[in-house]
């Protein structure tokens, strides 16, 4: 399929599908005779991977980190079969979780700051 029907398959732009190829995180596509671009279902399940995992807060650069293992996650509706794909293995989502932790604290630090700043008492 074209372009824009593979990223009207996968829910996106065909602008971000081009960015996720020069990220490295889809392999290059096959091409037409006059060089277009042609996907297939398999591409599309990667894409739809790739969302899911950016939605849940991994960045295009953890992705890129860990692009060879995104098959296993393709393969599996986007479950991992096992650690290794973004997960303990690699430590990409770790370090992911981390620094979300780190900037939740930072957030509820800042919250409190401003709460009794204002005197107002945190509700619960």
């Amino acid at each position: 399929m074209r372009i824009s029907d593979a990223a009207a398959a996968a829910g996106t732009t065909p602008r971000a599908l081009r960015f996720y190829e020069q990220r490295g995180l889809l392999p290059p596509p096959d091409r037409t005779a006059g060089g277009q671009r042609r996907y297939g279902q398999a591409e599309v399940r990667r894409v739809r991977v790739i969302r899911v995992l950016l939605s849940m807060g991994l960045t295009v650069e953890d992705l890129r980190l860990c692009a060879d293992m995104l098959h296993l996650l393709d393969e599996n509706d986007g479950v991992p079969p096992s650690p290794r794909a973004c997960g303990r293995g690699s430590g990409v989502a770790r370090r992911r979780l981390d620094a979300l932790d780190a900037e939740i604290a930072r957030l509820t630090g800042q919250r409190e700051r401003l709460a009794a700043r204002v005197g107002l008492v945190p509700q619960d």
